[in-house]
């Protein structure tokens, strides 16, 4: 599986927020968005899962224009976790990752054995089995977004798009967060507003600014003193760790 943007432009009324981004995600690899707020990360994985319609350019998966894949079918493929997670109905913990098996059920075909299965190993995955009966209004916001990472993982999607996935997590379930995401082998674009994060866990990075790629590549080659610079208005210095491989930022005011 594979995921091309190409040439995107993205409108809101007058204003031009995406502004002719051209990526590839290719199988396995683990790609991140990074960039200040406002810098177009959001809308423009909006426009790769449909709630926005470009006002030009193409999406493919798989060399298959988004737009012309029924929603049931993408759905089978890719799966989302965004940042804002309201749900208006008094919904278990099950119930809500049970919701990721829906793609791949004939209309009014029961729950199995085997979809009980696997919304079971996706909670456990994330760290929530205990909570499966608690009804999902009742939980905190770090809560809410590790049920929602189990029901992306309950839809068994071969593309995974995040947009600020650890927002409201503690820094133990940030990283257990971007494990189980790594360590699944898929397609995956994250939107992150973590340098430290990103660098740990991304393949290839690109790196946004007013709508635009300023530059992309390995972590290494895109987190550097200047890129931080140019991108973010803030000073620091970015080390490699000798042990690790790992960067290191230190931000001066």
């Amino acid at each position: 599986m594979e995921l091309k943007i190409d040439n995107l432009r993205v409108s809101i009324g007058a204003s031009e927020i995406v502004k002719g981004i051209s990526m590839q995600v290719r199988e396995g690899q683990f790609v991140g968005l990074l960039g200040p707020n406002g810098s177009g990360k959001s809308t423009l994985l909006k426009a790769v899962y449909r709630v926005l319609k470009p006002s030009g350019g193409v999406v493919l998966m798989n060399g298959k224009d988004v737009s012309r894949i029924p929603e049931k079918d993408r759905a089978k493929d890719m799966a989302v976790v965004s940042q804002f997670n309201q749900v208006s109905f008094e919904f278990t913990v099950q119930d809500i990752v049970m919701m990721g098996r829906t793609p791949h059920k004939k209309r009014l075909e029961k729950e199995s054995a085997e979809d009980y299965k696997i919304v079971s190993e996706a909670l456990k995955q994330v760290g929530m089995e205990e909570y499966s009966k608690r009804k999902f209004s009742t939980l905190s916001g770090g809560e809410k977004q590790r049920i929602i990472l189990a029901r992306a993982l309950a839809q068994d999607p071969r593309i995974l798009i995040l947009d600020e996935p650890t927002n409201h997590l503690d820094i133990k379930y940030q990283l257990q967060v971007l494990s189980i995401v790594k360590n699944l082998d898929i397609c995956v674009l994250a939107a992150l507003h973590d340098l430290s994060l990103a660098s740990m866990f991304c393949d290839e990075i690109y790196m946004l600014k007013s709508g635009r790629i300023m530059g992309n590549g390995k972590p290494e080659e895109v987190i550097t003193s200047e890129m931080i610079q140019d991108i973010y208005g803030v000073t620091a210095s970015v080390l490699t760790e000798p042990e690790t491989g790992q960067l290191s930022i230190h931000y001066r005011i």
